[in-house]
C-alpha cells in the first residue's frame, strides 16, 4: 500500500508506472534516472498541491497498484 510516508525511490521500485502518472500532474520523480529524495507527501505539498489533492494521488496512486496486482496474479 502507497502511504504520504512512502519514499520516491520505493514508490518508484514497487510502481514504476507512477513516473508517468504523477508527470502528468507536473510532478518530477526521477532526475537523470534517479529517484528524488524524500516522501510522496513532501514532492506533491512541495509543487503546491493540497493535503486533499494529495489524497487523491495517493487513492489513484493505489488504485494502479491494485491493478497492477491483479494483472499479475492472473
Amino acid at each position: 500500500m502507497i502511504t504520504k510516508e512512502t519514499t520516491i525511490e520505493d514508490l518508484v521500485t514497487i510502481l514504476p508506472d507512477s513516473v508517468s502518472y504523477m508527470m502528468e500532474k507536473g510532478i518530477r520523480l526521477l532526475i537523470c534516472g534517479e529517484p528524488i529524495w524524500g516522501t510522496v507527501e513532501e514532492v506533491v505539498l512541495a509543487k503546491g498541491f493540497t493535503n486533499s489533492q494529495l489524497e487523491e494521488i495517493i487513492s489513484d496512486l493505489n488504485k494502479m497498484l491494485l491493478s497492477k496486482n491483479e494483472t499479475m496474479a492472473q
